[in-house]
């Protein structure tokens, strides 16, 4: 038996080299792997010896030769194979252990690996009869098996071949992304193809249903902020648990630098606030609708303390809490009153430069969304100019309308999200609904719509909700009349020039 070891990730290497001796496999390596293994006094043979060639090129062609990808690609039951062996001195390889360059950690063409993905591939395509090893923690499955069956299984080579592959196409995936990073034109800003390759890095109770199972993927051979992420409590999360988390981390971690929180209930906020401390910022957000709070995520964007955990207690069951700490203490004063609850410690989120997501059988991509305009670009469209506490309250209203589903209103004042009309067919229910459930909290705030008021009829109902300012996109070829009706209430109205819908 004679096995290739030709590595980048060394880990554990010169371990496998000196069981594989002893099992009576003869090793081939090359460059620093084989520096490694004799290093161990294990007898290693050079590449170069069976080939006849030095390595060459700054190492670019070492493996690339037909004594080593004969030895490789050979159907041991296929005559004219065997005789072609026979005529050309070609030895039979059974075993190929490699890794490739990390090319994510500093992308370059240097890093660009040929020979390696070519041997994972050829000794994959051949898995019938030869094991590929890419991952060290699969070293003592193989071991194991050698020591016991004199050579692998066919369904352990079979499931090493599938990771082999998942491996180089991870690998080609990268490089592609890489020579994409200014890829795009004005006519057509996104990639013209995309290769995303992902690895299961969590399992989950279930997926959106119990019927249906759920993980969490990430990027192969990379990390997400997610993988960061603590759970000191609770029951395994599920779907919908990281799906709502992940919006109320976000939503909270963007809010600016006062104490904030948010609570997301499937997936639209139900309550927002920012207050001078953060006992008082949830305290606000859970008050904003403490029916629909009962089962939500709890997302903060401070260390939760032991005042924010009095306030917590006495208000509804949270599925779960996401913070970027907790003070001593707090953990188990939480536990203690709120046992289901997950409580998750994470680091600040990662906004992704793209955004994809399944169509059917196909997918749809567009840049990931940014609120991108400020209150530097607002322009005030009406006669009264809103004041600075109007503002204020416009800008909150227009950062948490921007995370609700469309259509969608929102009526905040005094740093809180009073009431929050989500995913309606029409306008003007939404603000109903906004108005119901702010039910007068509101009034001399801010309404925010997230696209233009079509009629104003809308603003009628702004106005009717008690809103001092509408912030709105403008854009609507009934402009001057929803500005007259602005004018005619008394309220200030501005607009973003940017549309923010959600689905």
């Amino acid at each position: 038996m004679r096995a290739l070891l030709s590595v980048y990730d060394k880990s554990g290497i010169a371990e496998l080299a000196a069981k594989l001796h002893a099992a009576g496999v003869e090793l081939l390596s090359s460059g620093g792997t084989a520096e490694v293994i004799s290093a161990e006094g294990i007898p290693v043979t050079d590449v170069s010896t069976v080939t006849g060639f030095p390595a060459m090129l700054g190492h670019r062609v070492v493996t690339l030769h037909p004594k080593i990808h004969g030895g490789i690609l050979a159907d041991r039951r296929d005559s004219d194979h065997l005789r072609d062996l026979e005529v050309h001195g070609l030895d039979l390889i059974d075993m190929v252990v490699g890794n490739l360059y990390p090319f994510t950690s500093k992308p370059s063409i240097d890093l660009i690996d040929i020979g390696g993905p070519t041997l994972l591939r050829a000794a994959a395509k051949n898995n019938e009869y030869v094991t590929v090893l890419v991952d060290p923690s699969d070293y003592e499955v193989v071991l194991d098996e050698i020591e016991k069956l004199g050579n692998t299984s066919a369904a352990t080579r079979k499931r090493l071949a599938r990771k082999a592959f998942a491996h180089t196409a991870a690998y080609d995936s990268a490089i592609v992304s890489w020579f994409d990073r200014d890829a795009g034109t004005a006519e057509s800003p996104l990639p013209e193809t995309m290769h995303i390759s992902i690895e299961r890095a969590q399992d989950l109770r279930y997926g959106e249903n119990p019927h249906q199972s759920g993980a969490r993927y990430r990027t192969a051979g990379g990390s997400s902020w997610w993988d960061s992420v603590e759970q000191h409590s609770g029951v395994p999360l599920s779907y919908l648990n990281l799906f709502d988390a992940d919006a109320a981390w976000q939503l909270a971690t963007g809010l600016g630098d006062r104490p904030a929180c948010a609570i997301i209930k499937h997936a639209n906020p139900c309550g927002v606030a920012v207050a001078d401390t953060l006992a008082e910022a949830y305290a606000r957000a859970f008050a904003c609708d403490e029916m629909s709070a009962f089962g939500g995520v709890v997302a903060v964007n401070r260390p939760i303390d032991t005042a924010t955990v009095e306030a917590m207690v006495n208000a509804a069951q949270a599925d779960v809490v996401i913070a970027p700490g907790y003070e001593d203490g707090v953990v188990q004063a939480l536990i203690k009153k709120r046992k289901n609850t997950r409580l998750l410690e994470a680091p600040n989120p990662v906004v992704p430069k793209l955004h994809v997501r399944q169509l059917s059988d196909g997918y749809l991509v567009q840049d990931a969304y940014r609120l991108a305009a400020g209150s530097e670009d607002w322009e005030v469209v009406t006669e009264r100019v809103p004041t600075d506490a109007e503002r204020d309250d416009a800008l909150l209203a227009w950062q948490v309308c921007a995370n609700v589903t469309s259509n969608s209103i929102v009526l905040a004042k005094d740093g809180a999200a009073w009431g929050i009309g989500a995913g309606q067919q029409n306008r003007v229910q939404a603000g109903q609904i906004a108005a119901q459930k702010a039910d007068g909290r509101a009034v001399g705030g801010a309404c925010a719509s997230d696209a233009f008021y079509p009629f104003p009829d809308g603003i009628d109902a702004a106005a009717e909700a008690g809103a001092a300012v509408i912030i709105q996109p403008g854009g609507s070829v009934n402009d001057d009349k929803t500005i007259a009706a602005a004018n005619e209430h008394g309220i200030a109205m501005i607009f973003t020039g940017e549309r923010q819908f959600r689905h």
